[in-house]
């Protein structure tokens, strides 16, 4: 018999991706989510049934800084699997909070499993480059010269660029750090869901992904982190993870953007960021 939602739970969202079947609100309090089988490799960025291992595990239900909701239960069958947990309600926060909480998230050590993801820039690369890659961007008439320059040399050099994030300090990272994603308070922690990219990444990763979701300025974002992470890893480590990832997330975005329908408002993003992605094209000469 094929899984269907029950009739009195109210949809939070229909499905938004590949492995994405939708969100549900129940009547008692519980968020369900339904994911269908899609990439197999385990440590890949977009592997199907990562929230599922995370949610079973309870691996990020007790960290500092952020973590999950409860778990209620995790069931599989033919067509996929469920995820139920308890609702978080959602509060506001001011990105510097975001900012000290991912700090402090870092700061969680792992014994990392099979499952977690780890390269998760190199995945998303791979996938650009069976496309046209951002060097699309060169052409770009609604970009400044500068933006258009800055992004042909990222893509040039994209594989030292990589490089340098393999050689960076290398923490525990929540991986798609956006404030829609941070959404509820427990004590000091943030709590946090879709938790897909959950795994290993470069010091300074979940901080550059706050560095393109939100309005504040690199400096003030890192002088958080550090406060947040106690300044355990050296500030120019954490900005260079931050803006290579920013510079990256941002652009490749941007790049992908120009070939949909509806390309919302990415390469706006990148022209707002236009500093970050010098800064990161200039280090990489």
């Amino acid at each position: 018999m094929e899984w269907e939602p029950e009739a009195d739970w109210v949809a939070l969202t229909v499905g938004t991706g590949v492995s994405n079947g939708g969100v549900w609100l129940t009547p008692d309090g519980l968020v369900v989510k339904r994911l269908l089988p899609g990439v197999e490799r385990v440590d890949h960025y977009a592997y199907w049934r990562r929230q599922a291992e995370v949610a079973s595990s309870g691996v990020v239900e007790r960290t500092v800084g952020v973590r999950g909701p409860r778990c209620v239960k995790v069931e599989s069958d033919p067509g996929g699997v469920t995820v139920c947990s308890a609702a978080v309600s959602p509060v506001e926060f001011e990105p510097v909070e975001l900012a000290a909480a991912v700090g402090r998230f870092g700061l969680n050590e792992f014994e990392p499993a099979e499952w977690f993801a780890r390269r998760i820039l190199w995945d998303r690369l791979a996938k650009d480059e069976k496309g046209a890659g951002w060097a699309s961007l060169v052409g770009e008439e609604r970009l400044p010269a500068g933006v258009r320059r800055d992004c042909g040399r990222l893509w040039e050099r994209r594989y030292e660029l990589m490089d340098e994030l393999d050689r960076l300090p290398q923490q525990v990272v929540h991986g798609d750090a956006h404030p829609v994603n941070l959404i509820g308070r427990e004590g000091d922690h943030v709590v946090a869901v879709d938790w897909e990219q959950f795994g290993v990444g470069p010091v300074g990763f979940d901080l550059g992904y706050l560095v393109v979701s939100t309005e504040a300025t690199i400096d003030v974002l890192l002088g958080a982190y550090q406060s947040g992470s106690r300044s355990t890893w050296p500030r120019e480590a954490v900005r260079r993870g931050a803006v290579l990832t920013a510079a990256i997330t941002v652009v490749a975005r941007a790049a992908w953007s120009l070939t949909q329908d509806e390309p919302g408002d990415h390469v706006e993003r990148l022209c707002r960021l236009d500093q970050v992605v010098a800064e990161a094209a200039r280090q990489a000469l």
